[in-house]
């Protein structure tokens, strides 16, 4: 049983990853807490479960990505760069209004009833693991968190354009004046969170019901993960990702009176004891 359970908190863990990671770039850039970024989690999973309809599963999982990321450039253009240097407030309003915008469009294309993705046949069957079986889709899932997490690091350390990221970061009007084109670079960067959000609707629709409330299930974690790790900073959402999905499948079983407040409790000790996070505010 306890394996099962801290399994599940892996793959949940590992679905974090993917989500947050695009949350914590886009405010390490930007210095935009978006709050639509759930209702773009949401939208990826229902253009994934639309694709996937008329292809396959693995189509979907590259096309729907790559649709979020046009509309993560758009988001940019027309909405992020107009209000990092707005009160937060406004920042506030405004993405909290897109939010709305994106899930009455799910609703009016979608509707409102759960649908379902079947997972890819090559990945619809059990595994062993220590003697207990799991769906290998779900260990896919884990796979999916890991190379995602380890690829975003090398490209932040190791590329040209991942070192202009943690400049602009850090000094935007320094970065700026080396050279750094800041606006085409946080447009990139939006559109690759913005990706990675659709990603993780994708990914997780084959075990997880599409519904239009999804994103509220799923942004209140991810924003734990973000003040928790530290906001702006990769290295914290991922081990912030991966205690509270632990936190999540063991609660359920073991305190699940409490389940609910456990991610707040984790948050509020962190706060208290360590305010900048896990790691600090660096990405």
């Amino acid at each position: 049983m306890l394996t099962i359970n801290l399994f599940n908190g892996l793959v949940y863990g590992a679905l974090l990853i993917v989500m947050c990671s695009g949350l914590a770039l886009i405010y390490g850039l930007r210095r935009v807490v978006n709050f639509a970024h759930g209702s773009l989690y949401m939208l990826g999973a229902y253009l994934g479960y639309s694709i996937a309809s008329h292809s396959n599963f693995w189509v979907a999982l590259v096309a729907a990505p790559a649709i979020m990321a046009l509309l993560g450039v758009l988001l940019d253009r027309y909405g992020f760069r107009l209000l990092q240097d707005r009160d937060p407030l406004s920042v506030v309003l405004v993405t909290f209004g897109l939010l709305l915008v994106i899930e009455d469009f799910v609703q009016t294309v979608w509707g409102k009833s759960n649908l379902s993705m079947v997972a890819p046949a090559a990945l619809n069957t059990s595994v062993d693991l220590l003697g207990t079986a799991v769906p290998a889709y779900r260990i896919a899932v884990i796979g999916v968190g890991a190379l995602v997490a380890l690829g975003l690091s090398l490209w932040l350390r190791y590329s040209k354009v991942g070192l202009f990221v943690r400049a602009a970061s850090t000094d935007p009007t320094t970065t700026a004046m080396q050279g750094v084109n800041t606006d085409a670079l946080s447009a990139g960067v939006v559109g690759l969170g913005t990706a990675l959000a659709g990603l993780a609707g994708v990914v997780a629709a084959p075990f997880l019901s599409l519904s239009p409330s999804m994103s509220s299930d799923v942004i209140i974690d991810s924003f734990v993960v973000v003040v928790v790790g530290g906001l702006g900073s990769l290295a914290g959402a991922f081990i912030a990702a991966m205690v509270l999905g632990m936190i999540q499948a063991l609660g359920a079983v073991y305190l699940p009176d409490v389940a609910a407040l456990l991610p707040f409790v984790l948050m509020v000790a962190i706060l208290i004891w360590k305010p900048a996070g896990f790691a600090g505010s660096r990405t």
